[in-house]
Parts: C-alpha cells; sequence; structure tokens
C-alpha cells in the first residue's frame, strides 16, 4: 500500500474524513428516529491540508437517561400471539430454517432497555433476556458506540485467526476486559466460541493435565502412544472420565453433553462417553426453613459423590458443576455442599470445574456465583459465556496449558470483536454498579414475590433464589401454560426442568420493572 505523500492525496484523505463524519451523522439521525441516544458529540480537529475534521469524544449518555426512554409498560396489541405478521413471517422462515424451538420472532431495531418487541408491535417486559445472555438491555448506547468504533470495524473485517495470527493489542484486549474480572486465584484464560465449547475445551485441559501428571513432567510421548491414537485406543487415547451430575446442563457437543443430565431430547441418538453422574440435593425451600434435612440431603450427596469416583471403571480426572443448575430446574445447593465437594476433588486429586456460562456475569448479586461459596481455595477452572457475550474459561495452574501447540487449538479460538463487547461491558457494570444494583433489586423481587406466593399459595411452589440476585424460580403446576399467557400480559419468561418458572432478567432491571412484573404475574394467578 503507498504511504500519501502528495497534496491530492492529502485532500483525499480529508474527503474521506468528511464521509465518516457524514455516516457518523446519518447514524445519529437514525438513531433519534429509534428513540436512541445519539453518539457523543464530534470535536473539532484540523487535518494537513487545514479542512476541520471532526472525532468522536469519549463521552456517552448515562444508564438513566438510557432508560428514561424505555417504554412506560409492556403493551399487547394483538388478538393472540404471535400476531399475523409475525406468523407470516414465522412461515418464510419455516421454509429455510427450523423454527420449531421459536419462542418469538422480534424487531430488534424498535427492541429497547428492558423491553422486546415483536413484528407485530406488542412491547414485552423481557425478563428471560436471550435465555440470560443480555447484560445491558436492547439497543443499549455504550453498546452501540463501540460496535461503532473503527476497533470493532477492524476486528470484525480482519478476523484474525487467533491461534496463528493475534493481533499486537490481543494481550492488552484481554487484561483490560475478560481478565479484568477473573474469579479470584485465576489469572489466565482460553477464549472460546459458546458455552458448550468452553467446556469442551476445559474437559481437553483436565485430560491432557492428569496424563501430564501420571507420564511425568517433560517426558514424550511414545511411539505406542502416537500409534493408538491414531486408532483412537490406549493409551494414546485414554480411559478417562468427568463427573458431572444429575439434572446439570453443560452444553451440546460431544464431551460436554456427556455430562449433561438435564432432559434426555437433548442426548437422543448421540452417542456418548460412559462417564458418571453424582446426585445432586433436591433441596426443601425456604432454606433457612429447613437447614437441617437439607445438611442431610447434601452430606448424602457427598457422600454419594465419594462413592461413584471411588468405584468408576476408570480414572475421574475433574469433576463439573453449575452454581445453581439453571437447564435443568433452577435447582440450588449450599455452601457447605460446593465446600465439601471442593474437598473431595482436593482429598481425590481431581479437578473442580465450575461452569458459570449461565450464572457468571453478575446475574446472582455477585459477578462469578461461586463466590458466594467462599471456597477454602478456588476452583481450578471456571467456564464463562452468555452475558459475557464471547466464552472460554479461566485457570490459574500454568500447567493446565497443554505441553505442546496445537493441543488445545482450532482456527478461531475467539472472537477479539466479542473480547471488545465483554470489554465495554465490564466498564458499564463497574461504572452503573450493576452487580451491587442487581442483589439490591433481586431482593426487592424477592420480598415482593414472597408476599406474592402466600396469596397465591397454589400457583407459586418452591419459591427460590433469596439472595442470589434476580436468579429467582419458582414451580409451577401449569407451567407451560403460564408462559404462553404470559406473553398476552406482555411478558416475555423462561421455564427451566419440568416445572420451574424462572426469572433472567438483565442488570439494568429495576425496582419499577419488578413492580411491573409482580403485576402482570397477579393479573395471570386472577385469569385461574
Amino acid at each position: 500500500m503507498r504511504v500519501l505523500r502528495n497534496s491530492a492525496a492529502l485532500k483525499a484523505a480529508d474527503c474521506l474524513s468528511a464521509q465518516r463524519y457524514l455516516a457518523a451523522s446519518a447514524r445519529n439521525a437514525r438513531n433519534a428516529r429509534l428513540n436512541i441516544s445519539p453518539r457523543p458529540s464530534a470535536q473539532r480537529l484540523t487535518s494537513a491540508t487545514g479542512i476541520r475534521c471532526f472525532a468522536s469524544s469519549t463521552s456517552r449518555p448515562n444508564m438513566e437517561s438510557y432508560l428514561a426512554k424505555e417504554p412506560a409498560a409492556p403493551e399487547f396489541k394483538t388478538a393472540s400471539f404471535p400476531g399475523p405478521v409475525s406468523e407470516k413471517a414465522i412461515a418464510e422462515l419455516d421454509a429455510v430454517f427450523d423454527t420449531r424451538s421459536l419462542n418469538t420472532i422480534c424487531d430488534y431495531k424498535k427492541s429497547y432497555g428492558n423491553y422486546l418487541v415483536d413484528l407485530d408491535g406488542n412491547v414485552l417486559l423481557d425478563v428471560y433476556a436471550q435465555i440470560a445472555s443480555i447484560p445491558l438491555g436492547y439497543n443499549n448506547p455504550a453498546l452501540r458506540e463501540v460496535a461503532q468504533s473503527e476497533e470493532m470495524v477492524n476486528y470484525i473485517i480482519n478476523r484474525p485467526a487467533l491461534g496463528n495470527f493475534p493481533s499486537g493489542d490481543y494481550a492488552e484486549l484481554l487484561k483490560t476486559g475478560i481478565l479484568s474480572v477473573a474469579p479470584p486465584g485465576l489469572n489466565q484464560v482460553f477464549t472460546a466460541m459458546a458455552g458448550s465449547d468452553a467446556n469442551e475445551t476445559a474437559y481437553k485441559a483436565a485430560f491432557m493435565y492428569y496424563r501430564r501428571r501420571e507420564r511425568g513432567e517433560g517426558a514424550e510421548f511414545t511411539a505406542e502412544e502416537n500409534e493408538s491414537a491414531m486408532r483412537n485406543a490406549a493409551p494414546g487415547s485414554p480411559d478417562l472420565a468427568i463427573v458431572s451430575f444429575k439434572r446439570g446442563f453443560h452444553g451440546r457437543l460431544f464431551g460436554s453433553l456427556s455430562t449433561t443430565r438435564s432432559k434426555p431430547i437433548h442426548k437422543l441418538d448421540i452417542p456418548s462417553f460412559n462417564w458418571p453422574q453424582a446426585e445432586f440435593p433436591q433441596l426443601k425451600y425456604p432454606l433457612e426453613e429447613h437447614v437441617e434435612e437439607n445438611r442431610k440431603e447434601e452430606q448424602r450427596c457427598l457422600d454419594n459423590f465419594e462413592e461413584t469416583i471411588k468405584n468408576w471403571h476408570c480414572p475421574v480426572v475433574a469433576a463439573v458443576i453449575e452454581p445453581i443448575q439453571s437447564e435443568g430446574g433452577d435447582n440450588h445447593a449450599t455452601p457447605f455442599f460446593f465446600q465439601g465437594l471442593r474437598d473431595l476433588t482436593k482429598k481425590h486429586n481431581m479437578l473442580l470445574i465450575v461452569d458459570e456460562v449461565q450464572t457468571g456475569v453478575g446475574a446472582t448479586g455477585k459477578f462469578w456465583a461461586h463466590e458466594h461459596w467462599n471456597l477454602s481455595s478456588p476452583p481450578d477452572i471456571v467456564t464463562f459465556s452468555k452475558k459475557a457475550q464471547t466464552a472460554g474459561y479461566y485457570f490459574g495452574n500454568p500447567e493446565l496449558r497443554p505441553t505442546k501447540a496445537y493441543r488445545q487449538f482450532n482456527t478461531w479460538m475467539g472472537d477479539p470483536s466479542k473480547a471488545l463487547l465483554f470489554k465495554t461491558i465490564v466498564s458499564e457494570i463497574k461504572k452503573n454498579n450493576l452487580v451491587e444494583h442487581t442483589a439490591e433489586v433481586g431482593a426487592y423481587l424477592y420480598s415482593a414475590l414472597e408476599s406474592l406466593a402466600k396469596k397465591y399459595p397454589d400457583q407459586i411452589h418452591n419459591l427460590r433464589g433469596k439472595n442470589q440476585g434476580t436468579f429467582i424460580a419458582w414451580d409451577s403446576p401449569r407451567r407451560d401454560e403460564f408462559l404462553k399467557v404470559a406473553k398476552t400480559v406482555g411478558l416475555n419468561v423462561g421455564g427451566s426442568g419440568e416445572a420451574a418458572i424462572r426469572l433472567r432478567p438483565m442488570l439494568i432491571f429495576q425496582k419499577k420493572h419488578a413492580d411491573l412484573l409482580i403485576e402482570k404475574v397477579e393479573e395471570i394467578f386472577k385469569k385461574w
């Protein structure tokens, strides 16, 4: 590429700057139509030829002004759900894409803050948030700003194969974003594409670490290992296992699916590894009213865990567990159980992998849900995705890096554009104290639901999630019907397990939204 040297070239560059400014102005006009805060005001700069150019300032609208532009309340406009426009769009999509799992077909240009808008203009208070994956609301101005930045454009159109060709600023991007919120005791990261991918690669790290210790530090692979690995046979392909827990969910790839135990439909017809499952406590709620019974149940499960790993036909190198079993029904355990599990993994020289794909990034009133446990030593690996908008696993032990290159590798190994998005999310969380905010709003919401449960005891069973931010759920005898009717009163809510209604609002969810949620839930109950 030639360097711009002559005056004509410099003028051309100035024209390009002017074009970019006009493009930015057009974006701001569009954003105004969408009721989205404009990009920051421009600052004047002088170019080499004396022509005025413009660059964005670093200021951006605050959270209060962003939320002030939300709809005042949910609004359901159609006679049924989905409405006629949505029905037509679903039929068109179904011709080329399987829509049988479709929840709502959305208009993301009109969705804003805590509100999701469908193609018929129905405005839904969204307490499901793309399966617990939207942290800062729809069309958040801070995220729109970074999405339009030169840095983001560079990452998107020049996407690197990170293992071979990382950009010079990738270390800084990781340190100021993903690693700035690393769980205590963990200071390295392997970036990935999705939650299933994060768990899958974490399992690989656990297996390679185990064999590294068995083989001895510095030992090379034998000819027999090399040859047998190509036949999927021992010793190169050893018989090892990961233990997971009944009703747990860890993804849908081959390794992660082998540890998923939530629903048969996830696993049917797919070959799996012969790996063990242990009992997860089935506690009674409210937890504070059943302390003694729950302690006995948790001890029973810890005993079952140890018996399972001791008697399995091959070495069990790691345990994987969710802080709250999310897809499996929002099942909780207490710090007593998790500390006991940590003690047993230490005793048996196993790794502890904590799957924070759904619980991580603030939803429980801590940045990482396992921080509620106050463990005597940190987990060995913590996986993440969803609200982070990127994925991967954290670790601290340098021996969890494979001994040779290309053993933990794929073309992309993550996506710097998503890492940049997470960096902005982290910045907004810190600037607006959203973790503390979520803890406060969660306590307010839980208290309101407790009152509602007393008023409608036949509709709200086993309310749970106290002191866990907005990560709240209850069981309903009419769960599937509730989820359908919720749309018609302007709510987007999710379910999990066999009977649970799970709440997964965004980190920007306010007390006023909690009041609206309670009002709409009671509206449904009154119809029954």
